[in-house]
Parts: C-alpha cells; structure tokens; sequence
C-alpha cells in the first residue's frame, strides 16, 4: 500500500471537552458494548446449541452475530479508552488498520443480509427446492464468498485512501478513522475518488438493496396467498431482517455517500454511532424479541443453565 502522507499519527474527536461528559460518553458506550457482546454471544450460543435452529437461516444469524462483536470491538473500545485518557493520537498505520477493518466488517455485514434474503426468498417461494439451493455446502460457500471478496474491497479502498496526501491538518473530525472524514483534511484532489465511492456504493450497497427489495416483494405476494397462521411465521422472521437491514443501510449510506467537505463534526459523529454500534446493537435485541425460535431456544437454553447451577 503506497502511502504518501506527510503526517506520522492522526487526532481523532471526543464527544466533548469536558472530562465528567467524556466519561459519560465513554460509560454509556462501554454499557452498549458490553450488551452488544453478550446479547450476540447469546444468539451465537444458542443458535449452536439448540438442534432445531440448526438450519441455513441461523446459520447466517450466528455468522452475523460473530461479524458484528467484531465489528462494534474495531471502534467502541478504542474510543472509550482515548475519551477517558485524553490521548486520542492514533498511528498512520493504526489508522489504515481501523479503516480496512470498518470498510471489510461493513461489506460482509451487506453480503450477509443479502444472503439472509435470499435465504427466506428460497424458504417461502420455492421451498421443495430449499434442501437443495440452500445446502450447508452452498451456504459455506456464500460465507466464504463474503468473507474473501471483502478482503478485496477493503483493500482496494484502504490503498486508494492512503495513497493521499494529509498535509492541511491531521485532526480527523471523528471518533475513529473513516474515509469520509480523512478525504476532508486530504490536500489531494479527492474527486476521482469520490466518485469511485460513489460508484462501488451504488454497484455493491444498492445491488445489494434491489436484491433484498425484489425478494421480499416476492416473498410478501407469496405469503397472502398463505392462512393467517402460516403467515404470523413468515413475518415473525421476515420483519427482523427488514428493519436490521433498513436501519445499516440507511446509516451507513448517509454517512459514506456525503460529499467531501466541512461539516458538523458532532453531526457526522452521532451519524455513525447508527451504522458502527447501533445496528450491532440492536441485532440480538430485534431477532430474539421478534422470533419465536430464538425466544423459545434462549428460554431453554437459560432453564437448562439454571438447573445445572441449582443441582450443581
């Protein structure tokens, strides 16, 4: 990776100057992290555990659940440990590191929707053909689809940031290294990149989006045609995916998709707190409450400890 800039370590932003708001932010960050991982440890858990979830859509559950206590662990930490020490300084290198990983966790995190998708698209539409389009062999082959052309992605956009030159300023308007906020303080013309941005946003984010979009209007035609029984299932897994899905894409758009000059920096940080640590966040939250599965299985998976604890 060419790396042209004059400047050996980055600032990034706190919430506030003063030090009793910097450790509420970082207290009530720590508290949505901690939460984030037991909450997707539970569905990690539990999803293993239990024989009757062992099925090609839980099998893309655990897999998000594992990204996202990766993803949210590249940011929240690192941000609640700069606040609470006043040491926000970061490493040229730390800071391409965070960025790969961000761009990486991110595009997984939209394979894996749109897998999930196509996943209930298969299950509703044409389910004598689920056994055999959904196989754990297809579905091992789609995870590492994911994962590998990530690592391709990532890289490309890593490179392309850090191929320019940061000779204005070295404060980044952030509480973790980004792209958006690093193509503000370059002093290169970022345009073409902006535009290759833009591109691979609208190639793979919204390819991604008609995907999902297409696939549950198919899946919402058929399911009218189902009894209201049948179709209280189909939307108690359906709906979960769809707002998991609206909330990270939405985010996640606003935020990468904006232009590249000076904004609000508290703005653009309250922006990404709802595509970093929000939808990590609520993942866990929305599938256990709106799935009967997954309530059902937590439930005996928690009678089963207690008892243990009780006989032990």
């Amino acid at each position: 990776m060419a790396n042209s800039t004059t400047v050996t370590e980055f600032l990034l932003m706190n919430f506030a100057d003063r030090w009793q708001l910097r450790l509420l932010h970082s207290m009530l960050f720590l508290l949505m992290y901690l939460v984030t991982l037991l909450g997707n440890l539970l569905i990690v858990t539990v999803t293993t555990l239990d024989q009757k979830l062992n099925m090609p859509m839980y099998f893309f559950l655990r897999n998000l659940s594992v990204l996202d206590m990766c993803y949210v662990t590249v940011t929240v930490p690192n941000a609640c440990v700069n606040s609470l020490t006043g040491n926000s300084t970061i490493s040229v290198a730390g800071c391409a590191s965070q960025v790969f990983l961000v761009i990486y966790f991110v595009y997984v995190e939209v394979m894996f929707l749109t897998v999930m998708a196509r996943d209930r698209y298969v299950a509703t539409c044409q389910p004598l053909h689920y056994p055999v389009v959904m196989s754990h062999q297809c579905c091992v082959q789609m995870t590492l689809a994911s994962l590998l052309s990530g690592l391709v992605y990532a890289g490309v956009h890593t490179g392309q940031t850090f191929q320019l030159t940061f000779c204005q300023s070295n404060v980044i308007h952030q509480f973790f290294c980004d792209i958006p906020s690093l193509l503000r303080i370059s002093c290169s013309d970022t345009s073409s990149y902006f535009l290759l941005i833009l591109f691979s946003a609208i190639v793979v984010i919204g390819g991604c989006f008609i995907f999902i979009t297409m696939s549950y209007i198919h899946i919402f035609s058929t399911v009218l045609k189902f009894p209201i029984r049948e179709q209280g299932k189909v939307f108690s897994t359906c709906v979960p995916h769809i707002l998991v899905v609206s909330l990270f894409l939405g985010s996640s758009l606003c935020v990468y998709l904006k232009p590249s000059v000076n904004s609000e920096t508290i703005q653009d940080m309250i922006l990404s707190v709802f595509y970093t640590i929000v939808p990590p966040f609520l993942n866990p939250i929305i599938y256990s409450l709106r799935n009967t599965q997954v309530k059902e299985a937590v439930k005996k998976v928690m009678l089963r400890n207690f008892h243990q604890q009780m006989t032990g």
